[in-house]
């Protein structure tokens, strides 16, 4: 794949452009359909979730995994990181957990000579795809040991900076019926989350295919359908797809309608909404409308394309008050309101 393939210069053949753009299109659309593929050997009935999982990856980003214990998310992303070819560590988030052990520290080596020198060493964190198992397990001062990762892809230890691998992904798992003895992350941490997919219980037919398929002898041996390199490539072609200003447009509508002040806000956002997404929202909304519309073989951003994005995009970024708990109202219905009254 070409590091930019959408960025014509001006003297560019419009015909030799189009034939370009249109090979990169299809290998994007064959690539991810590989890996999807290839995962879903091992994540029996998650389909959804794959892909929303592999939208945010495509897209540059994090993901917050929220679902009950069983449900797969453990092997989702160890699945994942083997499909795309990436080096992959898991860090087991517990109170007594400090932030040394997830960046690395400085240690005493001592040479065969006698010599004694001090050396870095790199913690689990320094892993192209990283599993933060139980992120609410952890103490406030460890989770935030994420954040300079996850924002700006490098990790500070004792003065010394150090870069992280390219390309570099956190996937953190949240239990949301266990309370006592988490530390629940903060609205500024959730929102470094490109997207948030919820991991729903499955169907009586997924379940008899979970029973058949994982319990015989057979293991699922997967490959890598991908590398790095490519993945990198990918993203980058992500970013070049171009997106028309009414897309543009009403993405921001979106998005100014979780806010209950906003004239444009429904009617069920002014009743149970407290706080509305931030502008990291939009850019989530429209990266993943953008990697959506790759992924269907077009070179343009489409209102079902923004649709489909809705709900892990603003799942976590839009803060219900107590009426809505009390009414037993819900972010998915916000979600459907928003999404009927500007996408249908």
């Amino acid at each position: 794949m070409s590091d930019a393939p959408f960025h014509l210069a001006p003297d560019f053949d419009p015909s030799a452009a189009e034939r370009t753009a249109e090979i990169e299109i299809d290998a994007f659309r064959t690539h991810a359909e590989e890996v999807l593929a290839e995962v879903s050997r091992a994540v029996v009935g998650q389909e959804r979730v794959v892909r929303e999982v592999l939208t945010a990856i495509l897209a540059g980003g994090h993901v917050l995994l929220e679902g009950v214990p069983g449900l797969g998310k453990t092997l989702l992303v160890k699945s994942m990181a083997t499909a795309l070819g990436l080096g992959y560590s898991r860090v087991q988030c517990t109170p007594d957990l400090i932030p040394a052990d997830i960046t690395g520290t400085n240690v005493l080596m001592e040479s065969e000579g006698g010599s004694r020198t001090i050396r870095f060493q790199p913690g689990p964190i320094f892993h192209s795809v990283v599993l933060a198992d139980e992120i609410n397990r952890a103490t406030p001062k460890t989770q935030s040991g994420f954040l300079e990762a996850m924002e700006e892809r490098q990790v500070t230890v004792a003065g010394t900076t150090y870069p992280l691998p390219l390309p570099f992904i956190v996937l953190a798992t949240q239990n949301p019926i266990e309370l006592e003895g988490t530390f629940p992350l903060p609205e500024a941490q959730i929102d470094r989350f490109l997207f948030k997919v919820v991991i729903d219980y499955p169907g009586r037919h997924d379940l008899i295919r979970i029973a058949g398929e994982t319990t015989g002898p057979d293991r699922v041996d997967l490959r890598s359908v991908l590398s790095a390199h490519q993945l990198v490539a990918m993203q980058q072609v992500a970013r070049h797809v171009p997106i028309a200003t009414d897309m543009l447009e009403t993405a921001s509508s979106i998005v100014q309608a979780t806010h209950p002040s906003d004239p444009e806000a429904t009617e069920p956002v002014r009743r149970f909404v407290r706080f509305g997404a931030s502008p990291r929202a939009v850019q989530a909304l429209v990266l993943g409308a953008k990697v959506n519309a790759l992924m269907a073989g077009r070179l343009h951003v489409s209102r079902a394309d923004l649709a489909t994005a809705l709900r892990p995009a603003l799942c976590h970024r839009v803060l219900l008050n107590f009426e809505a708990g009390t009414s037993e109202v819900g972010i998915e219905q916000i979600l459907t309101g928003l999404r009927e009254a500007f996408l249908s």
